[in-house]
């Protein structure tokens, strides 16, 4: 027998799904050196002689430890063990070094998390993506080597999602796809988590980002499928609001105004104020749908209705893009005019590329070439302050 230490093979399966099989996780719950033995070799379908492989040991010896004759008593070889497996040390009863410091960081990853998007939330989104990305990266580091357990799996979904969305609003429209990729990315986890919730939360934000990203078909596809799932009236009303706004971007007449009928009536027995339940946000989503859908008048007609103010600053720079692109379509060139110069210095106050880059879209099809050259003026400024310093 020998039980000297060989170069670890790549793992079949990461400990993110071991986490999400009730006969895994069981097992990993035990804390049985045995138990968790049996239960990986069962979730990868190995042979005890291809698990002595994976470790660097014998198969007599792995045999003897499933069957509880042989015990490794030693630290070194009970974290060789947890490292070769990729999952947490703590499991198999020892520390590693660097546990201290991702406690430490897992206690407070709730509260950065909701902290950055209350940032967000205000405008201060770059703020709010200088919070995530170490949380994220660090998570994201952690989950590389299998070593997390269920509640910071969800911890990492949460980061995953909030920094996917943040950078949704601050990127430029050609790096949006990197948004929908980080929303995606938790995506992959919310649905082995049991959380009804938090899937359609994430669900309706991935949806989103794919829109943005110009994937418009499994935008749809994403959004209806948050608006199934949704177990509360506010979630559903929120998947129906951006369900609708995919929906006219895809030319989806009919399902863009069933989407917004959905919206009134959600709306009119909700109470509170949501970010996208509220009618200044549903009065833009229907305007810039009609819009897409060729309907100018029609949405300059919903424009002209009063909405009260936006849940968020950012909403207000929204609005006004969808506006003078509305003016623009209908002929009211100084309306547009004015709109769009207002949408462009707010926008690049804010740090807000996409929006200028829909500013300046706007003007060119309106022809109002001097909001154009102030558009990319602004987006040039706004590119540099965001590109990484040389």
């Amino acid at each position: 027998m020998s039980n000297g230490l060989a170069p670890r093979p790549p793992r079949l399966t990461p400990a993110v799904w071991m986490w999400s099989d009730p006969a895994a996780a069981a097992a990993l719950s035990s804390r049985d050196l045995a138990t968790i033995l049996r239960a990986y070799r069962a979730a990868n379908r190995l042979s005890q002689e291809a698990l002595a492989a994976l470790l660097g040991y014998d198969k007599s010896y792995v045999a003897m430890i499933e069957t509880r004759r042989r015990t490794p008593g030693d630290v070194a070889g009970r974290r060789h063990i947890a490292r070769a497996l990729g999952l947490p040390f703590h499991l198999f009863g020892v520390t590693d070094p660097d546990d201290a410091d991702f406690a430490a960081l897992v206690q407070f990853g709730d509260s950065v998390i909701r902290l950055a998007e209350i940032a967000r939330q205000s405008g201060r989104v770059v703020e709010a993506v200088n919070e995530l990305w170490p949380l994220a990266a660090r998570l994201e580091a952690r989950a590389a080597e299998g070593r997390l357990e269920r509640d910071t799996l969800y911890l990492l979904a949460s980061a995953r999602l909030a920094l996917g969305v943040s950078l949704g609003t601050v990127l430029p429209e050609e790096r949006l796809t990197g948004a929908a990729a980080w929303t995606g990315k938790a995506l992959l986890l919310a649905s082995h988590l049991d959380d009804a919730d938090f899937l359609a939360n994430t669900l309706r934000m991935h949806g989103n980002e794919l829109r943005k990203a110009g994937r418009l078909h499994a935008a749809v596809a994403r959004l209806e499928h948050a608006a199934a799932v949704s177990t509360t009236a506010a979630g559903h009303g929120a998947a129906l609001a951006l369900l609708a706004r995919a929906a006219g971007e895809a030319g989806s007449a009919v399902l863009f105004a069933d989407a917004i009928e959905g919206c009134r009536r959600r709306l009119d027995t909700a109470t509170g104020t949501d970010l996208l339940l509220n009618p200044f946000t549903l009065r833009e989503i229907q305007a810039r749908g009609l819009l897409a859908l060729n309907c100018p008048h029609d949405a300059l007609q919903v424009l002209n209705t009063a909405a009260g103010e936006p849940a968020a600053p950012q909403w207000q720079v929204i609005e006004r893009v969808t506006a003078g692109e509305v003016l623009a379509g209908t002929g009211e060139r100084a309306g547009a005019e004015e709109a769009l110069t207002a949408a462009i210095a707010t926008a690049e106050q804010r740090r807000l590329p996409h929006q200028l880059q829909r500013a300046v879209r706007a003007a060119e099809n309106g022809h109002l070439s001097g909001v154009v050259v102030a558009g990319r003026r602004a987006l040039q400024r706004l590119r540099g302050l965001l590109s990484p310093a040389a």
